[in-house]
């Protein structure tokens, strides 16, 4: 009886989330090594599930990296990196493309077979991500920044009551396809959404004030926070493009945005639907 009512409590403690959030969109974005691993992607997948059937509108936003390099690497290619970002030429682009569509495949598959409704969607397609060719001292070849979102697309099918699995290659007015960072495609898709929350789910806890002292997680911050943090060294690597797509969907009007560690069992909705949450949320100043 004791855990009946356990139960209950949480389902009250989460009512006025779900009355909050009715209808309202929220954009994940998931990759890296997680997203290769099935027990993890399963619990994933199954928190956006139920945040559709309570109501909400979930796009999904993938990257593939690891997929990529593994396959490059047994394609005999090498992968190159300039600040963080993937030298992509004619060849590595179409590798980087099969991969991705590949990913894009499963997840919309485990979706489907969750009793969900998912579509997937290409970057590329109908003007989906509007790229322009990234100008670095370095050339990166077909490596794009980001220039516009077709949000009829993904409305469209979000009005249907669908998942939108969206795969990050982006097209040109050129007529050329261009590989775009994930985190940027995802926090591009958020703000031309105008979604209520921008989460990336990640394997870490979120952001810690001392990375060898897990007592120092830091649960909220404001933007302003955030670039004094990257000033003082505190986050730096692959955390600082994380950020920096919370930033940046913040000024594209997000409201909030978060970074969860996807490895907490239902960790996003433990973030979504509590008083605590569980990661790291990143406000407006």
């Amino acid at each position: 009886m004791e855990e009946a009512i356990r139960k209950a409590d949480i389902l009250i403690e989460a009512l006025p989330y779900i009355k909050e959030f009715h209808k309202k969109t929220i954009v994940i974005k998931y990759g890296g090594s997680i997203l290769g691993e099935e027990k993890i992607r399963a619990g994933v997948l199954e928190d956006i599930v139920f945040l559709s059937f309570m109501g909400l509108r979930p796009v999904l936003v993938h990257g593939g990296g690891p997929n990529i390099s593994e396959r490059l690497r047994l394609s005999g290619k090498k992968s190159e990196f300039v600040e963080g970002m993937r030298v992509t030429d004619e060849e590595t682009l179409g590798i980087v493309e099969e991969e991705l569509k590949s990913l894009n495949d499963i997840i919309v598959k485990e979706i489907n077979e969750l009793g969900a409704k998912a579509v997937g969607l290409n970057g590329k397609d109908d003007k989906l991500i509007q790229a322009q060719k990234k100008n670095t001292h370095i050339d990166l070849g077909l490596v794009g920044c980001i220039s516009g979102i077709n949000t009829e697309l993904i409305w469209a099918e979000l009005k249907k009551d669908k998942i939108a699995v969206i795969l990050p290659m982006g097209s040109g007015k050129d007529k050329k396809t261009y590989n775009v960072n994930a985190d940027e495609a995802a926090a591009s898709i958020a703000g031309a959404l105008g979604a209520e929350k921008f989460v990336l789910l990640t394997n870490v806890k979120g952001i810690l004030r001392n990375p060898e002292d897990p007592h120092s997680f830091l649960s909220t911050l404001n933007q302003q926070e955030v670039c004094g943090l990257i000033e003082e060294n505190i986050i730096q690597q692959g955390m600082i493009p994380k950020v920096k797509a919370c930033i940046c969907a913040l000024e594209s009007g997000v409201k909030k945005t978060h970074i969860i560690d996807a490895r907490i069992p239902h960790g996003l909705l433990l973030e979504i639907f509590t008083d605590k949450g569980i990661g790291t949320e990143i406000l407006k100043a």
